[in-house]
């Protein structure tokens, strides 16, 4: 099944009451263990990518791991990228690859939030990804040092639930109901009677941030009132720091000996909480009611009557740099034919996130701008063709759009 529709997998799991696991990828460690856990007990899954604005982007050797592991994988999965904090990072999150992303402006006014993510959602549904939004804050949990020292959440409010969703078109809230991000020295005590006011209101799957160190019980409850995913860091952070430490003891073990077992401990953590969260053994209704998530590549092949190689090369360049900036387009490859004699001496491919990503990209400024100053004036015979991206068992279909 590989990738599907992130909006179809968390709606799926709203109706049925389980939720999805969005587990953050740290690492090439933790992609394959939770991979491992999924593909074991057939649950679908959310690979979790955080924004790292801050500290720049999140390594694209990663991010073509965490796509190729989401292609040939046995059960449904959805790449997510986490916490951006404007436009441009959801922009940033749909060019690496991810077909969900969320806006977090929950810090901002409650008007502030509202128009942040309504630029954020307009921008990523022309790409045809959903948009997951925050309505309150999930604090983070004391330093061991201020363990006694804890600021009080700004909970989710209710009476602002149902606007904030008109307002902003958002496919799935964040909210905040007691839970932290990181681990809670006590017992983290949830609100449930404010979740099942917001799930009321809201109708759309709801998502809870900071799900270390719940019970199973309250796990069962969030689920029951309208949770459909749940993201999971510190406790899978935790596992791999004490399964490192206890592994590393044994001075028999070579390094890849040692980190087998630290991934065989993520591996079963990821387990648990697949079971608990009753996910485990859904993958092939998934499969069966969720739509697949393609890609779309655009292929041009064209002549130029332009003798002059240099500028060629700058025409290419210039439109490499111009397609590159549209929303929606993941990459672009260029080409020179191996024969002289061939009938086609150049060609671009264009990788697009999806369909969607059609009806607009020919009328963005920056397309429009190249093909106009650029291509039409050098390139002659000119034919586009547009793909989408299948797996190997799936018929090909082609969506045809010709200049």
């Amino acid at each position: 099944m590989a990738l599907v529709d992130m909006r179809d997998l968390l709606y799926h799991a709203y109706n049925n009451r389980y939720a999805v696991g969005a587990f953050e990828i740290a690492s090439l460690d933790f992609l394959n263990s939770v991979i491992q856990a999924a593909e074991v007990c057939r649950s679908p899954v959310i690979l979790n990518v955080i924004d790292q604005s801050e500290r720049g982007s999140v390594s694209e050797n990663l991010m073509a791991a965490i796509d190729t592991a989401a292609r040939s994988s046995s059960i449904p999965v959805a790449v997510h990228y986490d916490h951006c904090i404007n436009s441009e990072r959801v922009e940033q999150g749909i060019r690496l690859g991810c077909n969900g992303v969320m806006l977090d402006a929950s810090d901002k006014s409650f008007p502030e939030n509202v128009e942040y993510t309504k630029k954020a959602v307009e921008l990523a549904h022309s790409c045809g990804i959903p948009v997951e939004g925050s309505l309150g804050e999930v604090s983070c949990a004391p330093a061991q040092e201020d363990s006694n020292v804890q600021a009080e959440p700004k909970l989710t409010s209710v009476p602002e639930v149902e606007a904030y969703i008109k307002r902003t078109g958002i496919d799935f809230l964040a909210i905040s109901i007691g839970t932290v991000h990181g681990r809670s020295n006590s017992k983290s005590k949830l609100d449930f009677g404010r979740l099942g006011k917001i799930n009321a209101m809201a109708g759309i799957p709801l998502v809870i941030h900071g799900g270390t160190g719940l019970s199973e019980s309250q796990y069962h409850k969030l689920i029951d009132n309208g949770v459909a995913k749940i993201n999971y860091f510190t406790a899978l952070d935790e596992v791999a720091m004490a399964a490192f430490r206890i592994s590393s003891e044994d001075q028999t073990l070579t390094s890849s000996e040692l980190m087998m077992k630290v991934r065989s401990s993520l591996s079963n953590e990821v387990s648990r909480c697949m079971q608990a969260w009753r996910s485990a053994g859904r993958a092939a209704e998934v499969m069966m009611q969720c739509s697949s998530w393609h890609n779309v590549e655009q292929v041009i092949v064209y002549n130029s009557e332009n003798s002059d190689p240099q500028q060629i090369q700058q025409m290419i360049q210039n439109g490499k740099h111009e397609l590159s900036r549209i929303p929606g387009v993941l990459n672009v490859k260029i080409g020179k034919s191996l024969s002289q004699n061939g009938k086609f001496q150049y060609c671009w491919i264009i990788r697009l996130a999806s369909q969607s990503v059609l009806k607009t990209y020919k009328k963005d400024p920056h397309y429009l701008s190249y093909t106009n100053n650029f291509l039409k004036k050098q390139a002659t015979d000119q034919i586009d063709d547009d793909y989408e991206m299948l797996n190997d068992f799936e018929s090909t279909k082609t969506v045809a759009g010709h200049i």
